[in-house]
């Protein structure tokens, strides 16, 4: 069964449809923007906790060294 509605409410039915294609593709995109600002706090974690990791280990080989050094010398 086919309706035939007035021109300006075909008007309008095209308008809401524009606008809600608009909401939808901004929704889209901000969608987009959180999982990448996710993904590059996850990186900087990752990044970061490696660095932290190193520099424990070169204070550990450093500390190791200056205790050899300090025994030899004794």
């Amino acid at each position: 069964m086919s309706q035939t509605h007035s021109k300006s409410r075909q008007k309008a039915e095209i308008a809401f449809a524009n606008a809600q294609s608009q909401f939808f593709a901004r929704n889209a995109v901000v969608e987009e923007m959180d999982f990448l600002a996710l993904a590059r706090e996850e990186k900087t974690r990752r990044l970061r906790e490696a660095r932290l990791a190193k520099e424990l280990e070169h204070r550990k080989s450093a500390t190791a060294a200056l205790i050899a050094k300090r025994a030899r010398m004794a």
